[in-house]
C-alpha cells in the first residue's frame, strides 16, 4: 500500500467549459491559448459529448469526449487534456483523473480509451514524447502505444520566390489559378473538401485564420488552411487529379506567407504524413513527435 490519501475527482458540469477554462489557464504554460482550446472542446461540430473533471481546488484538470469508431466496431473515448499543477504532481492526482474519466467514458457507451486527439477538436494529438511522466502515467494504467504522429517545423518567412515564380508559371499554363478564400466566403471550398476527405477538415478549413485554394474552370483542385489551431498550419489537399501540377507547394508557400505576416517567426505542420514534401518545399524540420496510446474498457 503506498499510505496515499485518495484523490477526489468532481464533474464540473454544467458549466463545465468555465471551469475547465479556469483550470486549464491556470495549469497550462501558455495560458492565452488555453481559453481557445478549451471552448472550441467544448462547442465542436456535430454536438460531441464531452466533460470536464477537476479535484476540487483545481490544481488537476482531465477533459475527455466520445467520438469517433475503433477498429472493429465500438466508441472511441478520448482523453483530449490532462494537467496537473507541478506542485501536485506525485501524488496520484493524473492517475485518479484518467481513471474518472475511463468512468465517465464507460458510462457513454465508450469501448475504448484513447491518449490521442479527437479530431477536429483536440488540446493535444498524443503524448509528446519529451513528457516522460505522461508516457509512464499511460503505460503504467495499462495503455499501450499503436501510432506516432509527426509534427514538422518552419521557420518564417521562407524565402522561395523563385521556386513560387516557376510552380506559379507551371500552375498558369496549365490553366491552374490560385486565389485566397476569405473568412465567410469559404462554402464552396468547405464542400471540396468535405467530398474529397471528411467532415473534420472541412469544419477546419472553415475556422482557420486564413485558407488559399487552386481552381481550374471553376473547378476546385486543392485547399490549404492555417490557423485552425494557434500558430499551425494545415490542413492541406490537393484532389487526386491534380496531383504532381505543384498546387500543394504554392498553397503551402500561400499560408506561411500569411502566418509570417501576422508576426510569426515559425509555423508548426501537424500530423505530417509526406515528410520529405514539406523538408523540400520549405526546408520544414521534424521537431515534436507524438506517442498515441489506447486501451479497451472492459
Amino acid at each position: 500500500m503506498s499510505g496515499r490519501s485518495p484523490v477526489r475527482v468532481d464533474s464540473v458540469r454544467p458549466d463545465a467549459a468555465g471551469v475547465a477554462e479556469t483550470a486549464a489557464a491556470a495549469l497550462w504554460a501558455d495560458a492565452e491559448e488555453a481559453p481557445l482550446v478549451v471552448r472550441r472542446l467544448a462547442d465542436p461540430p456535430g454536438g460531441r459529448r464531452w466533460t470536464a473533471l477537476a479535484t476540487p481546488d483545481l490544481d488537476g484538470v482531465v477533459l475527455t469526449s466520445v467520438g469517433g469508431v475503433v477498429d472493429g466496431g465500438g466508441v472511441a473515448g478520448h482523453v483530449d487534456l490532462l494537467a496537473v499543477h507541478p506542485g501536485a504532481q506525485g501524488r496520484g492526482v493524473g492517475r485518479a483523473l484518467v481513471t474518472a474519466a475511463e468512468e465517465w467514458l464507460r458510462a457513454q457507451g465508450a469501448t475504448e480509451a484513447r491518449f490521442a486527439g479527437n479530431p477536429p477538436c483536440y488540446g493535444w494529438p498524443g503524448i509528446d514524447v519529451r513528457y516522460t511522466p505522461a508516457a509512464c502515467l499511460a503505460e503504467s494504467l495499462g495503455y499501450e502505444r499503436y501510432r506516432i504522429a509527426w509534427n514538422m517545423t518552419a521557420d518564417l518567412p521562407v524565402s522561395a520566390e523563385a521556386e513560387d515564380a516557376a510552380d506559379l508559371a507551371r500552375l498558369a499554363a496549365a490553366g491552374v489559378a490560385v486565389r485566397p478564400a476569405p473568412a465567410g466566403e469559404r462554402t464552396a471550398v468547405a464542400d471540396f473538401v468535405r467530398r474529397q476527405w471528411n467532415d473534420a477538415w472541412a469544419w477546419e478549413a472553415e475556422q482557420a485564420e486564413g485558407c488559399h485554394y487552386a481552381e481550374r474552370d471553376g473547378e476546385i483542385l486543392g485547399f490549404a488552411a492555417w490557423g485552425s489551431r494557434p500558430m499551425w498550419f494545415g490542413p492541406m489537399g490537393t484532389a487526386e487529379a491534380a496531383r504532381g501540377l505543384g498546387v500543394g507547394r504554392v498553397l503551402l508557400r500561400r499560408c506561411l506567407d500569411d502566418q509570417a505576416a501576422a508576426g510569426q517567426r515559425s509555423a508548426q505542420i501537424g500530423w505530417v504524413g509526406p515528410i520529405r514534401f514539406y523538408s523540400r518545399a520549405v526546408a520544414a524540420r521534424v521537431e515534436r513527435v507524438f506517442w498515441l496510446y489506447r486501451r479497451p474498457l472492459g
